[in-house]
């Protein structure tokens, strides 16, 4: 089921990509292979949003590979909604909301947040604050050397450390230290 859901972002992918400036040229493949790399190994549930969801990395890995969570993936660009919204529809993934809005906007508190290139770490783990409830967990997806010096405030869960094509990136599972 999972790669069905998977084989089917490529597919649209693969179709859509220019006409909706999705992904840079080149090989696909790298970003599905570092989308399935950062949440396939995550231990989660509850209620999770992905925030600039754009073509769809990490979000339709994440929700794929963790049926038992509820994903909401917020796009406020309408063009990559609708093309969020027809990987659901073909791929019928139960787990997955697709919201067109802004990121401000979105007042509902949730278990986790994850982004890739949304916005800068530490701009990412301002909105991911506002949006976590008490105990949640944001998901920094990270180049292989970070240079960031994470704020007083958040504490560290997890490092990992995996490979992609291109070299390797890090997953860093942090949560409000006060909580």
């Amino acid at each position: 089921m999972r790669q069905s859901f998977l084989d089917t972002h490529r597919q649209l992918l693969r179709k859509w990509r220019k006409a909706m400036d999705l992904i840079g040229p080149g090989d696909m493949e790298p970003h599905f292979i570092d989308a399935i790399k950062a949440v396939e190994s995550l231990d989660i549930s509850g209620d999770w949003i992905d925030l600039g969801s754009g073509a769809g990395f990490p979000g339709i890995a994440l929700g794929s590979y963790h049926p038992q969570i509820h994903l909401t993936m917020v796009e406020s660009r309408q063009k990559r909604a609708t093309f969020l919204k027809q990987i659901i529809l073909r791929t019928k993934i139960p787990n997955i909301t697709i919201i067109c809005d802004r990121t401000e906007n979105i007042t509902q508190k949730f278990d986790g947040v994850i982004s890739r290139a949304y916005k800068p770490p530490l701009e990412y783990l301002e909105d991911a604050k506002r949006l976590l409830k008490p105990n949640g967990t944001a998901i920094c997806l990270l180049g292989d050397q970070p240079n960031l010096v994470i704020p007083a405030e958040w504490k560290i869960q997890e490092q990992l450390r995996y490979s992609v094509s291109d070299g390797y990136r890090q997953r860093w599972s942090l949560t409000l230290a006060s909580e």
